[in-house]
């Protein structure tokens, strides 16, 4: 039977800045990098094997790739820390617990949000619960609920209104990991008192390029453990000795950027500020709405870009690889993730390969 073109929202004008991603539905495993950030690596990377390698120039285009990130998420930019993985800033939320403090995350979420907190020592206890009941097991007793706004096993997405809501009732600060979602899921961190995303998957950057934002309020509340040169207020005047002021800002829990994954991810990230959160978010969903039709799978109750269903023995990911498309499996499961790069021709090929 030959394949069936389903619709789906016309083309993003953010598409045509990929080289390719046809059969490519893993972006919530790793982002494809636009041309723009191609290039400017290579630009790079010629630049430094011939002598000539830039650290000021580095230092701008951290600064502007954090301004972008503070776009995406609609926060200022002085609420934005810079750094390389979402674990690190976890631990550094942990470190302004107090002793004894309960956190609440929910069952089976990723390692990086969780982790930090269960070896964080000092008596934090970690209580995990199921996502969908999240809101309904915050207590008085609850100091922090640890959680990520799009699952990455699964790709549920969070209620996460309702969990803002119920923690303010009790007295509970929120953190929340937008790592599968800021990219095409319009995400509004001032909602949060800190939220974490690290750029290599949505938002198609290199891997090492992660960001923190925090409010003013619960700013006060977390130590600078991971202080270094870059959490000075200038940090180029801050590399040496015990006397270095910090950043008054979010910039102080900034963690000394990896410059040439910030080359990239300048481009990358101006590119997906720069374009319509809604369109994007109406594209990639609508794509994987199409395929999860199609597929006969359970309608989720709130739309996401990735679609995943139980394959224990890893079967139908066998028969997806097989056929060229690129997916992947996690606890079970297999995954499949619909982004800007793609379009309805990636749905009709991801469901003749599974034989449906």
């Amino acid at each position: 039977m030959a394949p069936i073109t389903v619709s789906a929202p016309p083309a993003l004008a953010a598409s045509e800045a990929f080289a390719g991603g046809r059969g490519y539905l893993a972006a919530c495993t790793l982002g494809l990098p636009p041309r723009a950030a191609r290039d400017a690596m290579a630009a790079d990377l010629d630049a430094w094997s011939s002598g000539h390698p830039d650290p000021v120039g580095y230092t701008a285009a951290v600064e502007r790739t954090r301004g972008h990130f503070a776009r995406l998420v609609d926060v200022a930019a002085d609420r934005v820390a810079i750094g390389s993985q979402a674990s690190v800033f976890s631990g550094l939320i942990a470190a302004g617990l107090p002793d004894g403090a309960e956190v609440l995350c929910a069952e089976g979420d990723f390692s990086s949000i969780v982790l930090p907190f269960v070896h964080a020592g000092r008596g934090i206890r970690v209580r995990s619960v199921p996502l969908d009941a999240l809101a309904d097991e915050i207590t008085p007793d609850t100091a922090l609920v640890a959680f990520s706004i799009v699952q990455s096993a699964c790709g549920q997405v969070a209620d996460a209104a309702a969990i803002v809501t119920a923690a303010r009732r009790h007295g509970a600060r929120t953190y929340c990991d937008a790592t599968q979602a800021v990219g095409w899921l319009p995400v509004d961190a001032s909602q949060f008192d800190a939220l974490v995303c690290h750029a290599y998957k949505w938002l198609c950057a290199p891997r090492g390029v992660a960001f923190l934002t925090i409010s003013a309020d619960f700013a006060r509340r977390i130590p600078s453990v991971f202080a270094g040169w870059y959490a000075g207020d200038n940090p180029w005047t801050s590399c040496y000795g015990d006397s270095v002021e910090l950043a008054s800002d979010a910039r102080r829990f900034d963690v000394s950027p990896a410059w040439q994954a910030f080359v990239g991810a300048e481009a990358a990230l101006e590119l997906f500020a720069t374009s319509d959160p809604t369109a994007l978010h109406a594209h990639a969903t609508g794509l994987a709405t199409a395929f999860r039709d199609r597929l006969g799978l359970v309608t989720a109750d709130r739309a996401s870009a990735i679609v995943s269903w139980r394959d224990p023995e890893g079967c139908d990911l066998a028969r997806l690889t097989a056929a060229g498309i690129i997916a992947s499996g996690r606890a079970g499961r297999v995954r499949v993730a619909f982004h800007v790069f793609n379009d309805a021709q990636d749905v009709d090929l991801a469901v003749a390969a599974l034989g449906r």
